[in-house]
Parts: structure tokens; sequence; C-alpha cells
């Protein structure tokens, strides 16, 4: 009998990995998970109530901007959107522990709500017992990453978590962090909280995975449908309560003042609130790899999904840092649970190669960003030799109809016709990318996908993106 002990069961990528084991005939499950209430990050801090709040706020957006309905937009109940996403987050986890809990019920599967611990002779400390394991799967999710910058630790600040808890907010902001977190919560200060939103931005854009031109056109969306401003290439110095350095500070100054260097000189703004969006780390603290002699450095888990350290600990999800998504988590899973037994039968190891596909809900899920497959400056990368065209989005009139004109698509086609990429940013983007993913995947040929009428909607995009590619290659 092969014990497998998996720590994180309640998450997406550890009950995909117990329910891939839990049928075989040789395999013990022990799983363990501390969560409290239970039920993985995607559920309770991540895609589902992030989801929930957006919603809302991107109503109120749609309200506002369309001159067809006059006066102000309705005010947005913070109580009541708190009290909807925390209800629907409350069915989703209790979803999840029931299939725990199903899982557990198997004679050859026992669930332990504790801590788990790595120990240096190869056990797991779980709560007060300690547990042989022949293999180790480590699926803890990930946490915040808060960032070291002097003066940190002398003001409050908030994080996407807090955000999504929020029934009320001050008048101003000042946000650090504007990867996908940022793009994402950043127009929900701004529509949801009434704020005046500043953000700090290292680059001269966001979106660092898109081309240039998806990064500006977030940017001028930002600046104009939400009132955002961005400070570009710029970098956080310190941060401090409002009043140091002036004389003035006192007990009841909750404010924050942030430096920050912009070309060559250090400026600072103020604002009510600080808010860290500055991405999430592993959630690996007190688990104990230190004991198995396991370093989480850069590289530290294969395509296998194996540690490099330990070939008997694999980590599968946001815990491995390679790549944060939940789909992706849960591929991973599969991969490592079929790892586990071929390790154990001596068979050589899957590997898991994923095709790139992310979809940022900016513009609160109104203006998405997908991508799938390359984009340009990756095709560039890879010496791929390749056509490209692009679209804008009020060149199909679908879009102007449903009061959505911003944005642009973007089709990366080989040479030799096969689809090689595609990015959207504009209103369905993320509808499309799953049918760009079986088109990129299954390396369809440009000239071969059928450009058939239909009923106007928000994919012909794609349809203008086909015609205008083949053009290019004829």
């Amino acid at each position: 009998m092969t014990r497998v002990v998996v720590i994180g069961a309640y998450g997406s990528a550890g009950v995909a990995v117990a329910d891939r084991l839990a049928d075989e005939p040789d395999v013990e499950l022990v799983l363990a998970d501390n969560g409290d209430p239970g039920g993985g990050l995607c559920i309770l801090r991540g895609c589902m109530p992030s989801k929930d709040v957006y919603s809302a706020a991107a109503h109120h957006y749609q309200t506002r901007v369309d001159d067809r309905l006059p006066g102000d937009p309705p005010a947005l109940d913070l109580d009541r959107v708190v009290a909807t996403k925390d209800e629907h987050v409350s069915n989703f986890a209790a979803h999840r522990r029931a299939a725990v809990e199903d899982l557990a019920s198997r004679e050859n599967v026992t669930f332990h709500h504790e801590t788990a611990t790595l120990r240096e002779d190869g056990s797991v400390r779980i709560g007060e017992e300690t547990v042989e394991a022949d293999y180790v799967v480590v699926a803890t999710g990930s946490t915040p990453n808060v960032p070291e910058v002097p003066g940190l630790d002398s003001v409050d600040y908030h994080t996407s978590a807090d955000v999504l808890d929020a029934t009320g907010f001050g008048d101003s902001a000042v946000v650090m962090g504007f990867g996908y977190v940022g793009l994402e919560m950043v127009p929900y200060l701004a529509e949801a909280g009434g704020m005046d939103v500043t953000v700090v931005e290292h680059d001269d854009r966001p979106l660092d995975e898109a081309d240039a031109a998806f990064g500006d056109e977030l940017l001028e969306t930002y600046r104009e449908e939400f009132g955002v401003e961005v400070l570009t290439n710029a970098t956080e110095k310190s941060v401090a309560p409002t009043g140091v350095g002036d004389g003035d500070a006192d007990e009841t100054d909750s404010g924050v003042r942030l430096t920050y260097e912009r070309d060559g000189e250090e400026k600072q703004v103020e604002a009510d609130d600080l808010y860290l969006f500055t991405g999430r780390r592993p959630a690996l603290d007190g688990l104990g790899l230190d004991a198995r002699g396991i370093d989480p450095d850069e590289g530290w888990v294969d395509a296998t999904m194996q540690t490099r350290d330990d070939e008997r600990v694999f980590v599968v999800g946001d815990a491995n840092d390679r790549e944060p998504i939940l789909h992706v988590a849960k591929e991973q899973a599969h991969v490592a649970a079929d790892n586990v037994l071929r390790h154990r039968d001596g068979d050589s190891l899957l590997e898991y190669h994923s095709t790139h596909h992310h979809v940022v809900f900016s513009g609160l899920a109104v203006y998405p960003y997908a991508r799938v497959g390359h984009s340009e400056a990756a095709a560039e990368e890879a010496g791929l030799d390749y056509v490209s065209v692009t679209r804008a989005a009020d060149q199909d009139g679908v879009f102007e109809t449903k009061d959505a004109p911003r944005g642009l698509a973007r089709l990366v086609v080989g040479t030799d016709g096969t689809v090689l990429g595609y990015q959207g940013l504009h209103y369905h983007a993320d509808v499309m990318a799953k049918t760009m993913q079986v088109v990129v995947e299954g390396g369809m040929d440009v000239r071969e996908i059928p450009d058939r009428a239909y009923h106007p909607t928000t994919p012909e995009i794609l349809d203008g993106l086909f015609r205008d590619a083949k053009e290019r290659l004829e």
C-alpha cells in the first residue's frame, strides 16, 4: 500500500489530486487542511468572490456612462454587495467541503482538519499525530505578497482580501502593485468606493504579458473611464503616516504619504488609504520544507511537479509559483497524481506544459484582457515567422450598439497559416478566450476556419481577424 499525504486538500489543486488517486486500489490517502471555514483560495478569496463584487460595480459603471440613462446612477449598497458575495461564497465553500467529506468517507481515505508539517525522517506531523508518508503532495496555495518598503510597518494598509469585505471606503487611495490583482481591483475602488485613486506603475504601461498597444489602451481606459491617475515609470521609496516630517503628525492622523522616484526626482502623494496589490507568494510558511532539505527558490519544482531536492515531494498550484491560475492548478494536480504512481512503479514521469491562456478581468470585466498563445513579442522571442492583424473594437458595430466601444483584438498567425495566438482587450474578450484556446491548441490553419454568416454578436471581431489574416497570407 502506498500512502500519499495531500497538504491543502480543500483547494482546487489538492482536491483534484485526491480525486485522481482515490480510486487507486493500492493507494492510501491522508488529506490535511486547517482551513476555516475551508474551501480553497479561489472560492474564499479569489476568483469567485472577486467576480461577485466586480459585477455590482460593472452595473454601476455601465449605468453611469450610458447617456440614454440620464441622471445619477443608483448608489451601490455595499452592505448588500458584500452580503450577497458572502452567501455565494458560503454555498460554494460548503460544496467543496462536501466533496472532501465524500472522499474521506472511503475506506482508503482519511481527512484531518489540522496543520501539517514535513519532518526530517520523511513523516508528516498532522496536528498531534505523526503520519508515515511514501509521497507528499503540497497544494497550500498562495497568500498576499507584502513588499519590503521602508516605513510600511508604520502605516495601516489593505490587501485584496480586505477589499472584498469592505462596506465603506475613504475618499482617496494610493495603490502599490499594478499586476493582475491591481488591474482588477483598482477600478473597483474608483467605481464602488468612489475613491480618487493614484497608482504607482513601475514601467511605461501595465500588462507585461501583452503587446504594448494593449497596455496603452488599458492606461487610457483607466484614466478616462474611471478617473484613475497612473504614475508610470515610478518606484516606491518609502511610506509614512501623513504629517510625519512636517512636525504636525498626531495619534489621530490615519492617512498615508508615499514617497516615490520618477524621472530621477523624489515626489510624494498622500491619500486616506494605502492598498497593496503587489501580487501573491506561495503559502509555504510553517510547512517544514527545510526539514526535508527543500529550498523553494527559482526552479525548485520542475515540469513533472516534483521538487528538485526531494523526489517524493510534489508541489502543485499556486504553491509552486510556476503559473498561479486555477485551471492550470487542476491540470498540474492530475499530472502530479499520475507521476506519484509512475515514480512508485519505476516509470518515466510526465511533464506538464500549458498553452499560455490568461484572462485579466480588467475594467470591472466590462473590458477584460485575454491572451491565448503567442503575442507578437512572444512570437518574436521564439523566432517564429508570422503575420499579425489587429482590429479596433469600434470597427465592429456590435460593440457600439452595446455601448462598449473601447478596445482592440489581435491575431498572430504563422506564415504557414497556423494560428499562433490571440489577444483581446474588449467587451466579452474573456468569453472568446475558450474558442481561441481550441483554435490555437488545435493548430488550426486560419484559412480553414469557417467564415460563416450568423446573427451579429461580439465574436464577429474574430471573423474580422480571420478574414484580415487570410488576406495578409495571400
